[in-house]
């Protein structure tokens, strides 16, 4: 499938592509949730809400899996260092991970618990996939990579925020173990200052694969039938030529 991109178009292999969406839970979307009650900015990390609920339907009609991955620490925190904990919490008065903020939803990004899940408005559907991470990057500690590899998954298209935390430090690991990666640049927000996000998308493009936008994505769906039933796999691959693999 043409996929119209930056800074050249890709063909994309949607049998062995996966949308990977990151962080888009109740602790840093929603207003009582870890983020909300910090006081950060909302608005931005639900920017990729409206993006995503027109996108996610066309991308499972046509075949694409949903991969959330999404923020989910031990309750007792044994496998995150000092710093890591220092960095969630910041201050004696601050809420940590794993912590409970003054409008007690739970504990901070507990896997299980609310802040944890995916917020409503873009509720899981049945076939998507669920993984839980406990670093920065969604391939640090965890099931993620042979996951992905179980599904003969070879490229990964990223939405969610932040943009230049989790989703950056996940497709730069990405890219670094072999995938071919696309950064949804309308489909990703962040609570930095714009600059740094213009800064993620240049590195992205000069060393680690490819911008592209939702309404790029959702044309090329529409021009594409549904997933078939068998047939010959392609390898996904960031180039104008697709390499026939055995199925």
């Amino acid at each position: 499938m043409p996929l119209a991109a930056s800074p050249q178009p890709v063909e994309i292999d949607l049998r062995r592509s996966a949308l990977l969406v990151v962080d888009m839970q109740n602790d840093f979307c929603h207003r009582d949730g870890w983020f909300g009650q910090k006081g950060a900015d909302l608005r931005r990390t639900r920017r990729p809400i409206p993006v995503l609920s027109a996108l996610l339907p066309a991308w499972r009609r046509a075949g694409g899996q949903v991969v959330w991955l999404n923020w989910g620490v031990r309750a007792d925190r044994l496998n995150l260092s000092p710093t890591v904990q220092f960095k969630g919490k910041r201050s004696a008065e601050g809420v940590g991970y794993a912590e409970r903020s003054p409008r007690d939803h739970g504990r901070a990004l507990v896997a299980g618990d609310w802040g944890a899940q995916v917020v409503e408005e873009l509720t899981p559907a049945p076939g998507d996939i669920t993984v839980h991470k406990h670093r920065l990057s969604g391939f640090w500690d965890n099931e993620l990579d042979s996951l992905l590899r179980q599904q003969s998954v070879t490229t990964l298209l990223f939405a969610g925020v932040n943009t230049d935390r989790c989703v950056f430090s996940t497709l730069q690991d990405a890219s670094f173990l072999g995938y071919d990666c696309v950064l949804l640049t309308d489909a990703c927000s962040t609570v930095s200052p714009a600059y740094v996000s213009k800064a993620i998308h240049f590195i992205v493009e000069q060393l680690h694969g490819f911008t592209a936008t939702s309404a790029s994505l959702l044309a090329s769906l529409a021009g594409r039938p549904g997933r078939p039933a068998g047939g010959r796999r392609r390898t996904a691959t960031p180039s104008t030529v697709e390499r026939e693999t055995p199925p």
